[in-house]
């Protein structure tokens, strides 16, 4: 059993999580575990819980809040926690397992000694952000809490993320750095150094006029809202972009073997392939829902592998599903999970380039091979293909099934997990394997993905539109995502509001205005990319046509659009159909309306042509 102060106050247990409900003793207990191993003083407690204007009856109404968190630990059966009376006050004691705020400043101080080795000291550092999960004490209503304590514990996330940063810079990883840069200088217009950060990450990318955009913001910013110049270090960086000057050491541009790791520039690696003891791969943060796959999928790569060639024969698991469904961040969730049996290490590479085109065979091979060859440990590795492109991409990468030519293991004692939004069904036919189909979300875990990512305190006061926009977002892994990110940004901005503002145009709101390319929009442009053409405009007849179009046969007599049936099996095996009702088939509400877009603007351009 554990206590989470890093988001919600909670108890964790496992994979179980409970969240306390906002109450006097929830207060006493946030307040003990902010100065955990220390006599907290009875005078401040009551000013924690109570306020300034204390009741007369503070200090034994404080003994009944003591009596009922002990009976709180008893009943979720918290051992290794007490709550001791000392004199002047109570004392609780943890420790780095069972707190995690203790855990991120053992994390953050040990990241500090690895001052010679940035990759260890990054891992180390992303392992400690890890454990902040949403809201900061959102279920704690304090104002002298919030007042005293929380800005303190920010500030101590801050310093550890614009340390990631700087590491990223540092190693030539630029465009990673971008996705934490671009929320951070947004939340926090006012902090200089994630300007400064992002706008050399910019330039670094090949973006030079979006950098020197991105100067001319915050200037504007600092000089409007503080009345204050930009710092001489972001003047300087300015000047250097307009020479053109070099920023960086090493071509950021290339794919990079880093303790193991190896992933193309762009990629989101959840961990390293390491030799054992470099940590866990980091949680995915707020990541929800989905509990009965996770639970299947770790069952399934913990099991014992399966007799193959030389006893190596890798145990193959392949989720699929539409873009942006959440296939990456569930398998980088449950890799986080089963890490203990992976003692040689966790490896991601991505299969395709951010341009979408698919990476050579030969290219990942040379490089997964390097990567497996710096673990020095005997035991079992993970290895997770992600966003494949078709089987041949995979199939030279595994241990051939028994009696067929050709083809190399990767390694020995290897767990391969394939993600692809095709279903792949010929590799399962040549190497057998599990798969692990996903589709939206119920309402559930909808529910939980914006308690977790807004705070129970924002989503429990709408109930009503938490469910509308929910409703609106179709349940969409990716959709939820990008909304919670634009509310967080927003955080005056009511839910009531929101469903208004969102159902207007759900596609076009559904965007990150700072950041274009993280759009449901985009997201699904590129998917249709990807088609082949006839494939592309089969598609867009049927989402045109009525729900009955989806399960009519080919024939003279069906209809104009009838699309024949092989041909709804392929759009079905891409992730753009998913399985009925009505009929064998169906189009995400999402996707129909943006398919429909397309076809009227297409069809306009067609016009004017």
């Amino acid at each position: 059993m554990r206590f989470q102060l890093l988001g919600p106050l909670a108890l964790a247990d496992g994979p179980d999580t409970v969240v306390l409900q906002p109450s006097k003793p929830t207060i006493l207990l946030a307040a003990l575990l902010l100065h955990a191993n220390s006599t907290v003083s009875a005078d401040y407690l009551q000013r924690a819980v109570w306020g300034e204007e204390q009741p007369a009856t503070a200090r034994a109404a404080l003994q009944t809040c003591v009596l009922r968190l002990r009976r709180l630990f008893s009943k979720h059966g918290v051992v290794r926690t007490s709550i001791e009376a000392v004199p002047g006050g109570y004392r609780i004691t943890a420790e780095p397992p069972t707190l995690d705020l203790l855990g991120f400043r053992d994390q953050v101080s040990r990241a500090a000694t690895l001052g010679r080795d940035p990759e260890a000291e990054l891992y180390t550092l992303k392992d400690a952000l890890s454990l902040w999960q949403g809201s900061l004490l959102a279920n704690v209503r304090s104002d002298v809490l919030h007042r005293d304590e929380v800005p303190r514990l920010v500030e101590e996330r801050l310093r550890a993320v614009e340390r990631v940063c700087d590491l990223l810079l540092g190693l030539g990883r630029c465009g990673e750095a971008l996705g934490d840069l671009w929320t951070a200088t947004r939340v926090y217009p006012g902090h200089e150094r994630f300007h400064e950060q992002l706008i050399e990450a910019l330039y670094r990318t090949g973006r030079q006029s979006q950098a020197l955009a991105e100067y001319r913001r915050v200037k504007g910013f600092l000089l409007e809202e503080l009345g204050v110049d930009p710092s001489p270090s972001l003047r300087r960086l300015e000047l250097s972009i307009l020479r053109g000057e070099d920023l960086g050491s090493g071509d950021p541009a290339a794919p990079r073997v880093i303790r193991g790791e190896t992933v193309a520039p762009t990629a989101i690696a959840p961990g390293p392939l390491t030799a054992p003891g470099t940590g866990p791969v980091p949680a995915v943060p707020h990541f929800t829902g989905r509990a009965a796959e996770t639970e299947a999928m770790a069952a399934r790569l913990t099991a014992p592998p399966p007799p193959g060639p030389e006893g190596r024969r890798p145990l193959t698991v392949l989720v699929s599903g539409a873009p942006g469904i959440g296939k990456s961040a569930l398998v980088q969730h449950v890799a986080q999970r089963v890490g203990d049996a992976f003692p040689a290490g966790q490896l991601l590479v991505r299969m395709t380039r951010p341009d979408g085109e698919p990476r050579t065979v030969d290219e990942v091979a040379a490089e997964v091979a390097a990567a497996l060859g710096s673990s020095r440990d005997g035991g079992r590795a993970l290895l997770v293909l992600d966003d494949v492109v078709d089987a041949d991409q995979v199939r030279p990468l595994l241990v051939p099934p028994a009696g067929a030519p050709g083809g190399q293991p990767v390694g020995p004692d290897l767990a391969v997990v394939v993600t692809s939004r095709m279903g792949l069904g010929g590799l399962i036919a040549t190497h057998g394997g599990w798969v692990q189909r996903l589709t939206a979300f119920a309402e559930e875990e909808s529910a939980a993905l914006l308690l977790a990512a807004l705070g129970v305190e924002r989503v429990e006061a709408e109930p009503r539109a938490a469910r509308e926009l929910a409703s609106l977002c179709g349940h969409f892994p990716a959709a939820l995502s990008i909304l919670t990110a634009r509310l967080l940004t927003r955080p005056g901005l009511r839910l009531t509001d929101a469903v208004d503002w969102l159902g207007d145009d759900p596609l076009a709101r559904l965007t990150l205005t700072d950041s274009p390319d993280h759009s449901v929009a985009g997201l699904f442009d590129r998917a249709l990319d990807r088609l082949d053409p006839r494939l592309t405009e089969a598609f867009l007849r049927l989402a045109q046509g009525p729900p009955e179009l989806l399960a009519a046969q080919a024939d003279p007599g069906a209809g104009h659009g009838a699309v024949p049936e092989a041909v709804r099996e392929r759009l079905a095996d891409a992730g753009l159909l998913e399985d009925g009702p009505p009929g064998p088939y169906r189009i995400h509400d999402l996707l129909r309306a943006h398919a429909r877009r397309t076809s009227r603007i297409r069809n306009r351009r067609t016009e004017k042509v």
